[in-house]
C-alpha cells in the first residue's frame, strides 16, 4: 500500500526528499523499522480517514527523552493527498502526543533548503524556524545538504493546537 502511495505523482524524483521510488518502498519500510528497533524511532503510516487507503507515513526519530525532546520527520504524502487536511490532521495527533503524553519541550521539524513546499507546510503548522545548518548532511547523490530546522516549544503548543483546529474546521 505504501508502494502505491509513493507512485503517485513520482515523487521520489524531487532529489531532495526522502520518498522513496515505488520498488524502494520495501527497503524504506525495512530501515524505519531498524531505526524503531536501535534508535527509538516510531514511524507510522497514514491513512485517509474517508476511505482508510494508506497515503503516507510519518515518525518520530531524534527521540531524546532526557531532554524531552523530539523531531518528527520523514513525512510524506501521496500527491493525492497534499493540500488537504490530512497533513494538519495528522500533526494535530502527534503534537498532542509529544507535548500532551511524552511532555516533550520542544519538538523539531527538519528539511532541505529546497523543499519549499515542505517549508511553507511546516510554517503554516506554526512552527518557528530556528536556522539553517549549513552543508549539513551528504546527499546520496553526494551533494551537501543545507538543512531549515523548525521547532514548537512547549509554551507555544496551546496556540498552536488551536491554530491547527481554526484551519481545519474553516471553510475552504
Amino acid at each position: 500500500a505504501l508502494k502505491h502511495a509513493a507512485a503517485d505523482g513520482e515523487l521520489w524524483r524531487l532529489w531532495y526528499t526522502s520518498v522513496p521510488a515505488p520498488d524502494k518502498t520495501a527497503a524504506y519500510i525495512e530501515t524505519a523499522l531498524e531505526m524503531r528497533e536501535n534508535l527509538g524511532a516510531m514511524p507510522f503510516v497514514v491513512r485517509a480517514n474517508e476511505t482508510g487507503e494508506i497515503v503516507g507515513c510519518t515518525r518520530y526519530f531524534h527521540v531524546d527523552a532526557p531532554n524531552r525532546r523530539l523531531e518528527i520527520g520523514y513525512t510524506w504524502y501521496a500527491k493525492r493527498a497534499q493540500r488537504t487536511a490530512i497533513n494538519t490532521e495528522c500533526k494535530i495527533l502527534l503534537l498532542a502526543h509529544a507535548f500532551e503524553t511524552l511532555e516533550c519541550v520542544a519538538v523539531e521539524f527538519r528539511t532541505h533548503w529546497f523543499n519549499h513546499a515542505s517549508r511553507e507546510a511546516i510554517a503554516r503548522l506554526g512552527a518557528k524556524q530556528d536556522g539553517v545548518l549549513r552543508n549539513h548532511q551528504i546527499s546520496p547523490d553526494g551533494s551537501y545538504r543545507d538543512t531549515v530546522v523548525f521547532s514548537i516549544i512547549e509554551s507555544e503548543w496551546p496556540t498552536v493546537k488551536r491554530h491547527l483546529h481554526f484551519l481545519l474546521e474553516r471553510p475552504r
